[in-house]
This record gives structure tokens, sequence and C-alpha cells, in this order.
């Protein structure tokens, strides 16, 4: 309750007081009453209490984990004890399951190559056999003495000569002896110089009678020959019109712009188009392939962390997000000395000899890297000379090579009174030099000399998942460079590429072998007895391969060509080689890691898991773990599930599995869980071998199923996985 009151200290001033309000008064001494002491002994007590009771739950609550944990301790050791002692029975019964299709293969492949040999023997065509020195020689010998120069009758000479080289491609990659390798480098390397002079010859033969042949618009002969090899496009300047610079031939999808000097010279121009490319096998041979050095080699042999948080879906780190990672690295080893160089470089070739531990499957079907050689480094000097020199595994040319030649117009025949005068040269075509030299010029001026514009229609039978990078051939060195390649463009509706080169050279589109690399997920599920899908979500394309016995189909939704791909059934070997030459890698080799980052797993347990896995595809469907890239190099995580039909996985029906080179289990977190964990699943059992881990959560029919595989099947299925290594590279 407050007072007021009210005064006047003088006539004109009003004063005020204002009271505060009284405390309430305590006990004597400013002590606390009895209610005040009663509460506040209440509130001690009921603190008390409550303290005790969270000590008593929480030393419960630790006996209970004790308990529980001492008790899981125990369950483990005795399912460890378990799993111990039928550990023999497992791995031999896993042995002999392998060794089983293992002989039954060996024996079908031996039985394929002697039916194979016999098939050829009673062909009777006059074809040799390319292993056989002797013969192959005999009939290059013959051919090169042959004077036949009509394009249709060289043109299938060239197309059995084909055939000739693809089998010695074939033989080079099985060949382990190196004097037989040397013997069929040595007829392949003669057969491709044989087949391109056949076609100079044929081209001179045309050439010389381009005045008996000219187009009525233009006053010049423009011609096009095609078969299912290749392409072969002639023009010869007959009319010198300044004005006339644009060549194009339309049903081949070629094209040129000829800067002024050549529209004025008397000269004829050559474009010819090979689907098969000879160029980039005998740069692998020539020469050792040059390799960016990887994250692993430029660490110091380290390996990648296991534990390296990798990207997720649509976060994949690529190649090309890691080259500034590389470039610096480089940079520290262009700073090392002569000699420390000198030194890795002796390291590297004495380590070549030194067998892999494991060889996959990838490596003993591979259509490119049998053929290359091993890994070199090179000085700072080196390195500056082939900066721009294509790395053959890092790119993939694609489509085949086109040759681009400019030539001097051979004399043409003339008819007099019904005779046809011609001057004869045994020199044959001469190369008309471009750009050109101050000699050549009418005027006898230095003028500048403007490159080449190209045009080029990507072929149908490759696909292009980037935008395509153009490399012209250095003969001097006989390697692939990308410099002297300007102002390219592309226009991806139209399928075409432009650009300029400074000289006619032969050249190739490419693009990067690793670009759809590393997988953002992959499946692999059974349609029915010995069929299955694998799915790959790319980097950049998705696609599925149907295996049905030894045979399989590729599907990709693709807008344009590769007809001759998508839909066809064919053999493993042959559709893995059919998917490289047309652009669609999934594949891997010894060199992959140099470009993708990988998981780091242990080789050895991941290729046992492909057996595994391979043995239990008709009744087992397997998909990729996130908890793959976090459980580190000496584990592995998959989902898995028995799945019957071929319609798709119920997302309920997947568990998680970690292998190991001693065991395996069923893991109790799920693919949603918030941090990996390698606790088993509650009531499983831990066993040696991952097929018998699956087996306890299988049907007796689902089991049945999985003895009942055919071993072709299971080679099958082996073999891709191998090739692709999803475990490694997703």
């Amino acid at each position: 309750m407050r007072c007021h009151f009210y005064g006047y200290l003088d006539a004109t001033d009003l004063f005020c007081f204002s009271m505060p309000p009284k405390k309430e008064k305590s006990s004597k001494g400013g002590k606390l009453n009895k209610a005040q002491k009663a509460k506040k002994q209440q509130e001690e007590e009921e603190r008390r209490l409550q303290e005790e009771e969270e000590a008593r739950l929480q030393a419960e609550k630790e006996e209970r984990e004790k308990l529980e944990r001492e008790k899981k301790e125990k369950e483990q050791e005795r399912l460890e004890l378990k799993d111990q002692a039928r550990r023999e029975d497992e791995l031999n019964e896993l042995h002999h399951l392998l060794e089983e299709n293992h002989t039954a293969l060996t024996t079908w492949k031996a039985d394929a190559v002697e039916k194979a040999k016999w098939k050829r023997y009673m062909r009777c065509d006059g074809i040799p056999d390319p292993a056989a020195q002797q013969d192959l020689n005999t009939y290059i010998s013959l051919w090169r003495d042959d004077p036949e120069v009509n394009i249709t009758l060289v043109l299938k000479q060239c197309h059995l000569a084909l055939q000739l080289m693809e089998e010695l491609e074939d033989l080079l990659r099985d060949v382990t002896d190196p004097q037989e390798c040397h013997k069929y480098q040595e007829g392949l390397i003669n057969l491709q110089e044989l087949y391109h002079s056949k076609l100079l010859l044929t081209t001179e033969e045309i050439l010389k009678r381009a005045s008996m042949n000219i187009d009525t618009e233009t006053g010049n002969m423009q011609t096009v020959v095609k078969d299912v090899d290749i392409t072969l496009c002639l023009w010869a300047n007959l009319k010198k019109n300044p004005r006339f610079r644009d060549l194009n031939f339309g049903e081949a999808g070629l094209g040129f712009e000829l800067p002024k000097q050549l529209a004025v010279s008397h000269i004829a121009v050559r474009l010819l188009h090979t689907r098969h490319d000879h160029l980039s096998l005998l740069a692998r041979m020539v020469h050792k392939t040059i390799h960016t050095p990887s994250l692993r080699s430029l660490a110091g042999g380290e390996e990648v962390p296991a534990d390296i948080d990798l990207p997720e879906q649509g976060e994949t780190k690529r190649t090309g997000e890691v080259k500034e990672d590389i470039e610096t690295q480089q940079q520290r080893v262009d700073e090392e000395s002569a000699a420390s160089l000198q030194s890795r470089r002796n390291s590297a070739q004495s380590a070549e000899g030194r067998v892999s531990q494991i060889q996959t499957q990838m490596e003993a079907l591979s259509a490119e890297g049998d053929l290359t050689c091993a890994t070199v480094q090179l000085t700072k000097m080196e390195r500056t000379e082939c900066a721009q020199v294509v790395d053959l595994m890092q790119h993939t040319p694609l489509g085949g090579v086109f040759y681009c030649d400019v030539f001097h117009l051979p004399p043409q025949a003339n008819q007099v009174n019904g005779w046809e005068i011609r001057q004869l040269s045994d020199e044959g075509l001469q190369v008309f030099p471009y750009p050109m030299e101050k000699s050549n010029l009418d005027d006898n001026k230095a003028l500048p000399c403007p490159p080449v514009v190209v045009s080029v229609t990507l072929p149908d039978s490759v696909a292009f998942l980037e935008t395509p990078q153009v490399a012209r051939w250095d003969a001097e060195v006989k390697q692939w460079r990308m410099d002297s390649i300007t102002d390219l463009s592309y226009e991806e509706e139209e399928a075409k590429i432009s650009f300029k080169m400074d000289s006619f050279q032969p050249f190739v589109l490419m693009q990067e072998t690793y670009a759809n690399l590393p997988f953002l997920s992959w499946e692999l599920r059974p349609l029915g007895q010995d069929a299955a899908l694998f799915t790959v979500n790319g980097a950049l394309i998705d696609l599925s391969i149907t295996i049905q016995g030894n045979q399989c189909m590729l599907q990709l939704e693709q807008e344009r060509g590769l007809s001759h791909l998508i839909g066809q059934w064919m053999s493993g070997p042959i559709l893995q080689r059919a998917m490289l030459k047309a652009g669609i890698n999934i594949f891997v080799n010894e060199y992959t890691d140099k470009y993708v980052i990988t998981c780091g797993k242990d080789p050895l347990t991941e290729h046992a898991a492909y057996k595994q896995m391979a043995l239990f595809a008709s009744a087992c469907a397997f998909s990729r773990s996130k908890w793959n890239a976090k459980c580190g190099p000496e584990h592995l995580v998959m989902q898995a599930c028995e799945h019957h039909g071929p319609d798709p996985v119920p997302k309920d029906s997947w568990s998680l599995y970690l292998l190991g080179a001693q065991r395996s289990q069923k893991l109790e977190i799920t693919e949603t869980s918030e941090q990996f964990s390698p606790d088993y699943y509650p009531g499983s059992e831990f066993h040696s071998t991952f097929i018998h881990m699956l087996q306890d959560n299988m049907s007796t029919d689902g089991t049945a199923r999985t003895r009942e595989s055919n071993y072709l099947f299971v080679d099958t299925v082996q073999s891709l996985l191998c090739a692709t290594r999803p475990l490694m590279y997703s």
C-alpha cells in the first residue's frame, strides 16, 4: 500500500513523497520461518531421492549393458567357434562347386577350339591361317603382286584382309611367347601397309579418269564409293574455280572448306574413312603407353583411404574433377632431381616383370589392354614434348579413322580418233604439300596458308557420351596428338562436329575412356534358371545387360544408331569388344584406378565375392550398398536377397551382408541407418563363405536352383562382374 503526501514549498511549487512498499518481515535476524525451512528441506530431499534414483537407474542400465555385452560376446564367441568347426566343410564345398564348373568350362572351351580349327580347315576358301606364318607370307606376296586395281574387286580383297587382321589381333591378345608375339605383329603390320597401298592404287586409277566423270554443275569430278568397311570420297579440281571451295559429300557425312591456294591448284582430294582403327593399334605396339599418375602412385604407393567420404548419387566425383589435384601433385614430381626420376624409372621397369597377384577376367577379355606395354615415367622435358600426345588409356578413338590427303592430279587421258592417249608414270600419286612452300606459289610470294575447315557427321555405329574430341596422326612419331586442331564446334542435335586443321593428316574422334565411371548404382537380379539382368547406372548413361546361358544382350535408351549392338544376342567377350568400339564402356582394366577414384578394396576378397555371386545368380539378387565405401578395404558390403521371377526386387526384401577374407555375416543395420556398424543381425550366424551365409535365409527351392546352374551361365556372370568390378567402382 502506498501513501502520498502533497504540500507546498512555496506559493507555486507542488511537492510529492512516495513511500516504497513494506517488505514482509521474516523471523528475527533474517532467519527463515518454519514454512520456508520445511519447503527447503522437502526440495532437498526430493533432489536427493531423484539423484539416488538416477544413480540407481544408471547403475542398472550399466549392469544390463554389461550383461548384454557379455552375453553378446559369449554368443559371438559361440558363433565363431561354430563357424570355425564347419569352416573346412564349407570351404571344401565351395571349392568343389568352383572346380566342377571350371573343369566343365575348360572341356567346353577346348572342344570349341577344336571345332573352330576343323571348321576353318573345311572352308577351303583360300584364306590362310594367320597363325601359320608361311601361309600368311604367301598370301601377302600373292596379293602384293596382283595388278588388279578395279575398285569393286579390290574392296573384296580388302574385306578378306580385314578378317585376317582381326584374327591376328585375337591371337595377339592371347599370346605369351615373345617370339610368337613378334611374328603376329609383323604379319599384322605387313597386312595393314598392303591394305592401304591397294586402296591408294585404286584411288590413282580413278583419278586418272577424272576428266571422263565431270560433274556438269561444277566442272569438277566428285565421287563416293562406300561399303561395310570403308567410305572413299574423291574430288578432282579440273575447273580451278577460286569461288568453288566447299566440298560436301552428303551421303558420306563429310565436308571440307578448301583454302584459296588449293582451290586454284591442280589437285585432287581424298577422304578415306575406315571403320577399323589400324593407327591406334600401331601406336600401342610401337610406343609404351604414357599414363597420367594416379592419386595412389603420387602419394608414394599409399592406397586411397577406404574411409574416404565418397559422393552420393548425383555428386560422384569423376576423373575430370580431380585434375587439379593431379596437376598439383605432378608439379611436385617435376621439382625432383634427375637422379630421383631415373631411379623411379628403373624401379618401374623392374616392376614390369612382376606378375599381378590376381588376373581379372577383364584382363583376359580386354579388347585393348593386352596390346599395350607397361607404364613408364617421363622426365619434365619429355612430358613437355609429349604434352599434346594422346594417352590411349585415358582416351578411346571411336568410329574409325578419317584419312585426309591432297595429291597432285595425275595426267588425264585424251581421246584422239578413238584412241586413248595417256602419260604413264611409275611414281604413282604424289602428295601435294600443304601448307605450301614459297617455291610452290605462282606469284612467288609467301602468302599465308590458312587452315582447312573439316566437318564430320558422327558415325551411327558410335555413341558419344560427351562432346567428341579430335586428334590428328603424327606419322613421324606414330602417335595421336591434339595440337593443331582449333575452332572445334559440336552440334549435338545434328550429331555434327567441325574444326580447323593446319594440314592434311589422318584424324580420329575420341572421348574419355572412363567417362561413365564410377557407377552410381548397380544391380544383378535373376530372371529365371540360368538367366539374369545386370543393370548399371553410370555417371552419364544407364544400361542393362540380359544374360541367358552364355549369351548376352545389351539394352540402352539410345536415340540414334547402334542397331548392330542393341538388342542383339552375342557372347560375353564379343559383346564387351563391341561395346568398347561403340563408346559404351563400363569395363575396367589394370589402369582404371589411375583415372577413377575407387573404394580401394582387397582384390582377393573382391574376386572371391564375384565367384560366389555368380554361383547363386539364378536365385539371388545383389545390389550396391552405400556402406561399401565406409567399411574399410578389407571388407565388402552389399545388399542381397532371394528373388524369383522377372519382377523388380521389393525394397523391403533386401538385407545387408558384410564379406571378409575369413568370414561373412548378415548386418543389423539397414541402408537407411544413420551410421555404419559391423554388428551382426540378431539370430543370424557366421559363415566362412558368402554362399553359405545366403543359404541361411533361402528356401529349399532357391538353394536347389543354385545347384542346377549351368557352368556357362556361371562363367558368363562371373566374367561380367570381374570385367566391371562394381564393388570397387561404385
